[in-house]
């Protein structure tokens, strides 16, 4: 270990490589640990000089808290384990994350418990009377939001649709038109036959007059 001639023992050392047929861009830098206090601490840094930085002084302060400017700072040095510790290294950023992920637990002794600590103080809490409960409205049907249209537009719809295909089910046609359930049975009672059987059955289809008007021109069933 290096000894300084007035001071504690040197902790590192800093080598300086130097090419002399190279300009002296090549040169580099190496510091190394004399003693580290753990195993897994790199004792092998490689610096890279750089003058890309915020301009910086040195300023030292005298007893009076007067501040002179010492001198000015021309490079900077970052520092990074060299390639042969970076084994050494992991390890030591993996020692240090576990130890900031474990919870510490604290248990603490109470001497002389006479169980007036775990006892609940007035005001602490207060008993609230049961509140009553809502009463839920009315569960609105599917129809609420439609809104029904004109009887005479929703007859010239009724006549579009069917010439599009013949027969329609209930659920088609509100899908297809947006109107009430119960404003389309009332339309569909009027202008349409209702097949309980066959190879159409539960699906809707024009009444035969209808039928034959709609190749010409649409009545009203009114």
């Amino acid at each position: 270990m290096l000894e300084s001639s007035s001071g504690p023992p040197v902790g590192a050392k800093v080598i300086v490589t130097v090419d002399p047929v190279l300009d002296y861009s090549s040169t580099q830098f190496t510091m190394e640990l004399n003693g580290t206090e753990s195993g897994m601490v790199p004792k092998c840094y490689s610096m890279d000089m750089s003058t890309d930085f915020i301009p910086m002084s040195v300023f030292s302060e005298s007893k009076q808290g007067r501040l002179s400017a010492e001198g000015k700072i021309y490079h900077k040095f970052d520092m990074k384990p060299h390639k042969e510790n970076m084994e050494e290294y992991r390890q030591l950023c993996r020692a240090r994350t576990n130890k900031y992920m474990t919870k510490t637990r604290q248990i603490q002794v109470i001497d002389n418990d006479s169980g007036a600590l775990m006892r609940p103080r007035p005001g602490d809490y207060t008993i609230k009377p049961p509140s009553q409960e809502r009463k839920k409205g009315p569960v609105k049907g599917p129809d609420t939001k439609r809104t029904r249209r004109d009887r005479g537009e929703m007859e010239h719809i009724m006549f579009k649709l069917f010439e599009r295909q013949p027969n329609w089910t209930l659920k088609q046609l509100i899908s297809e038109t947006d109107q009430p359930e119960q404003f389309m049975k009332d339309l569909l009672k009027d202008l349409c036959i209702y097949n309980n059987k066959g190879p159409n059955q539960g699906t809707y289809e024009l009444k035969p007059e209808y039928k034959k008007s709609t190749e010409g021109q649409e009545p009203s069933s009114k």
